[in-house]
C-alpha cells in the first residue's frame, strides 16, 4: 500500500528557503505571493494490507525518523 507524507515547518518557526523563493518570486514580478513554506513529500510503500495498519506503520516512521517534532508536523495521506 503506497502511503504519502507531506512534512512542513510549524507556523511559529522560521522558513528561510520559503523567503528565498518568495523573494525570488518578488524579483520576478510575482508580486501577488504573500508567504511561502517548504517542505518535504514521501511516497512510502508499506508491505500491508490493512489500511489501518499500513496508516500506524506510516504513524510509526513519521515519528521515528522523518520528522523532528519540535519544529515539524506531518500529514498522512494514504
Amino acid at each position: 500500500m503506497k502511503i504519502s507524507v507531506i512534512v512542513t515547518l510549524k507556523k511559529e518557526v522560521l522558513d528561510p528557503q520559503g523567503k528565498v523563493i518568495q523573494q525570488t518570486l518578488n524579483n520576478m514580478g510575482i508580486k501577488n505571493v504573500n508567504e511561502v513554506r517548504q517542505g518535504k513529500y514521501f511516497e512510502i510503500e508499506i508491505n500491508e494490507k490493512d489500511p489501518n495498519k499500513a496508516k500506524d506503520s506510516a504513524e510509526d516512521i513519521c515519528k521515528k525518523l522523518l520528522t523532528n517534532s519540535i519544529v515539524e508536523n506531518y500529514k498522512i495521506i494514504s
